[in-house]
């Protein structure tokens, strides 16, 4: 079913507006960004190292794997995508278990857009959602009209969510005001006439931005443009999702939200393919964030394989033992 985008309150509408005049131009944008405080490296490192090493017991691990499976984006992106396999993929979506149906559902299915109405279709009334990554995914090169024609075409077609990419040159040469500019736009775009609206999460692409204090500038720049989601990467390049750096979006989202009391959503992505992976994830929001995070409303794991690894670790739970190499399907 169509996403609505929940209103700011009062409060967080007026707190947000306030800070209209960081984005007023391109000098104001550039200051306010700058101006943020420097990242510690060795801090945040030792920090994301900390907090992978927590254990939780085994009826916390439970609820941890069910939750992990609960916030999955499963997704396709390949030249090689064909309707069979994209349904094929809902299916593991809907029923990721086939012989246990108390297996949670994933969040969504992510696909190319032109895929999306043959997801739609597959997932019926199931509740999962569909997303779509546009603007000329995973490189982003691509003139502002196609991006945004790209957008609608995935929305149009159903999209409840589109993962959009910013140009890293652009950022990376210091035309901030460019990338929000283009953020805004595709966010309008994600617009339905009937008042309803996909969700942006906005792509990153972290392994390739050279420092943390870029991490930090392009996740504000994200949220002042009007990010609903921001994610760490595409999975199609070398360094994708890394604690440290999730870490520091999940801190950009923590003191954006004291700021203007807007809540922003993140997902990692690329490379996270363990159990032992995800449960360090969920323990950087829980303590970054807290519990209100804790759900797929506001947070994700972009991911193929995860699912795989989550299943076979959630049997061992329950009945004492691994599986068999075909107990899951490959994707």
């Amino acid at each position: 079913m169509p996403i609505t985008v929940p209103a700011y309150g009062k409060e967080a509408a007026g707190r947000l507006a306030s800070m209209a005049d960081v984005t007023a131009d391109d000098g104001a944008l550039r200051r306010f960004l700058h101006g943020l405080p420097g990242v510690d490296a060795v801090g945040l490192e030792a920090r994301a190292a900390t907090l992978g090493t927590r254990s939780i017991k085994t009826r916390a691990k439970a609820y941890a794997i069910d939750l992990a499976i609960s916030m999955i984006d499963l997704t396709t992106l390949e030249g090689a995508d064909t309707p069979g396999k994209v349904r094929a993929l809902c299916a593991k979506g809907v029923h990721p278990d086939p012989t246990d149906r108390t297996s949670p559902k994933v969040a969504a299915i992510c696909v190319y857009p032109d895929m999306v109405a043959t997801a739609k279709e597959a997932l019926g009334d199931s509740g999962i959602h569909v997303a779509s990554v546009a603007t000329a995914f995973p490189a982003g090169r691509a003139a502002l009209p196609v991006k945004l024609a790209d957008t609608r075409d995935a929305v149009a077609a159903g999209a409840d969510e589109i993962d959009m990419v910013i140009d890293r040159g652009a950022f990376l040469s210091g035309r901030y005001m460019d990338v929000f500019e283009e953020i805004k736009a595709v966010k309008e775009a994600c617009a339905r006439p009937d008042g309803s609206a996909a969700h942006l999460k906005v792509i990153f692409e972290t392994g390739e931005l050279q420092t943390y204090d870029n991490v930090r500038r392009v996740s504000w720049l994200a949220m002042l443009a009007g990010a609903d989601f921001i994610k760490t990467s595409t999975g199609k390049v070398a360094v994708n999702a890394t604690p440290p750096v999730t870490l520091l979006m999940l801190e950009a989202v923590r003191d954006f939200h004291a700021t203007t009391g807007v809540q922003v959503g993140v997902k990692p992505a690329g490379g996270i393919r363990t159990t032992k992976d995800a449960i360090k994830y969920l323990v950087m929001v829980n303590e970054t964030l807290g519990e209100p995070w804790l759900t797929a409303d506001w947070f994700r794991f972009g991911a193929s394989s995860l699912l795989n690894d989550l299943l076979m670790q959630r049997q061992k739970l329950s009945t004492g033992r691994y599986s068999g190499p075909d107990y899951v399907t490959v994707d």
